[in-house]
């Protein structure tokens, strides 16, 4: 399987190579993000994932909805070779709950299929957490749609989603 890497003009805002609107190409847009778009097809896994996009698996973005209550979430951005540490989470929020929707929760909170989730483009912009390991790097995140991922500065995107930065995950347990 190849990816289509595509540098986008911010003159042709809210296209992607299949052209469609998407929320999240035009969110990025429209906060003149520079971005690289990269279409592949679909993945089975992480590592699959980061083979196709051309990059290590930490540098294949998770964005992780995290439900605090009912009616309030939040986006968490976490390494691909990482996992949210539950209680380094609870501490940072000062809270002693957390649990994650199930999918049609995730799709009512954000607007995006479970792995097409990204903050760019949500239909609420939750607040964002951004593991600190993912500073000062190039990182690939969903695009909002299957196939379809973005290649971003991580400081950049970390400013432009006003994200926290602090450490909220342990390495992945081996299988």
């Amino acid at each position: 399987m190849s990816a289509v890497a595509v540098s986008r003009p911010v003159a042709d805002p809210g296209v992607t190579v299949a052209g469609m609107a998407s929320p999240a190409i035009t969110a990025l847009d429209s906060a003149g993000l520079p971005y690289r778009l990269i279409a592949h097809g679909a993945v089975g896994s992480l590592a699959e994932a980061a083979a196709v996009r051309g990059v290590a698996v930490p540098d294949v973005v998770k964005t992780i909805v995290v439900r605090r209550s009912a009616d309030d979430h939040l986006f968490v951005l976490t390494p691909g070779d990482r996992v949210v540490s539950w209680p380094k989470l609870r501490a940072l929020l000062g809270v002693h709950r957390l649990s994650m929707p199930d999918a049609a929760g995730a799709l009512a909170a954000t607007g995006y299929e479970r792995g097409t989730i990204t903050p760019f483009g949500a239909s609420t912009a939750w607040p964002v957490i951004a593991d600190e390991r993912l500073r000062g790097r190039e990182i690939t995140l969903g695009a909002g749609e299957r196939g379809l991922a973005v290649a971003v500065d991580a400081d950049a995107a970390i400013a432009t989603l006003g994200a926290t930065v602090a450490d909220v995950t342990d390495p992945q347990p081996t299988r």
